[in-house]
């Protein structure tokens, strides 16, 4: 078959001929992929620098996507942690990280949206007790997932949405997509941060939950800036981090976990069970599908991999390659 494969972690990925993958188990079965999207995790997977990669080489990128069985079956499935990604034009699926979509979806849509949707889907169902008529800052929002937080946080109820991200192209796209308010993460240039922590403390002191795509500086301004200005600092602020995209360590005062009612915690793989993660693809997969979160998908052929690794995006935009 044809397929994606990374044969150096310092090259893109090229289309190539590689060896059909057999279907092995009872609950596996082979199926072609219609389409791949290219996320920033199938990226850091590509490149070697995600914490699961093991090293092996060759290996075909992709952590998810949509396919049709034999049968004319729909799917949305996360593939195995392997060296066996889904850019590729066949792909085995374990039906038991697969999902059957409704006749007429479209695959492309669902491959652009549901891995960057899903981080902040599971994130408010999953890991805190999001309630109708909460308040969501998301770090980040100006990312394609940070524009589908902002979604999904107004869609599940919240009274209050904040974005927060350094493009202000995108910055005003958000309020577009339900943001109510957004703060500007670029500083004042003197390297203090000073103007970017007083933003953020006039604007988001009191919000229920920050979903972090970002870490790294932004976050270390953020928090105590959030908790000083904070109006009862002893109500919860659930500090749920997901990305790493401006640096994988923050300093943190140990004052900050004594001043204040902050809870840190993370949501990915490990910190969710696989069965946890995948009861709510078909709820998400079924909001995307509807339409009712706005995806900005931009379809790539397959053979076109090399490109597609460097083609520039719009705000909002998701490459998906289609063999």
């Amino acid at each position: 078959m044809h397929a994606a494969v990374v044969r150096s972690f310092g090259t893109p990925p090229r289309y190539d001929t590689f060896a059909t993958p057999a279907d092995s188990a009872p609950h596996e079965i082979l199926v072609d992929v219609l389409a791949a999207g290219l996320h920033p995790r199938v990226r850091s997977a590509a490149d070697g620098s995600h914490y699961t990669s093991d090293g092996t080489l060759p290996l075909i990128p992709g952590i998810d996507a949509v396919g049709r069985t034999q049968e004319g079956e729909l799917l949305y499935f996360v593939a195995p942690d392997t060296a066996l990604g889904t850019m590729a034009e066949h792909a085995v699926v374990d039906r038991r990280r697969a999902i059957t979509l409704p006749a007429g979806t479209d695959p492309v849509a669902v491959a652009a949206a549901m891995n960057p949707g899903m981080s902040s889907w599971v994130a408010l169902r999953r890991r805190v007790s999001f309630k109708p008529g909460g308040s969501v800052l998301v770090m980040g929002a100006t990312g394609n997932a940070g524009q589908l937080a902002v979604q999904i946080a107004k869609h599940l109820g919240a009274d209050r949405v904040i974005g927060a991200g350094r493009d202000p192209r995108r910055l005003d796209l958000l309020k577009s997509l339900g943001a109510d308010e957004v703060i500007s993460l670029d500083g004042d240039g003197d390297g203090d941060g000073d103007e970017v922590a007083d933003r953020l403390g006039r604007t988001a002191a009191d919000v229920d939950v920050v979903i972090d795509y970002l870490w790294g500086r932004p976050a270390q301004q953020a928090m105590p800036a959030l908790l000083k200005a904070r109006t009862d600092r002893s109500k919860a602020l659930a500090w749920i981090q997901i990305g790493s995209m401006a640096g994988q360590d923050i300093t943190l005062p140990s004052y900050l976990l004594r001043a204040a009612n902050l809870n840190i915690m993370g949501s990915g793989q490990g910190s969710l069970a696989t069965a946890g993660i995948l009861a709510e693809l078909p709820s998400l997969a079924e909001e995307i599908a509807s339409g009712a979160l706005t995806v900005d998908p931009l379809p790539m052929p397959l053979d076109q991999v090399e490109q597609a690794w460097s083609a520039p995006t719009a705000p909002g935009q998701r490459i998906v390659l289609t063999p």
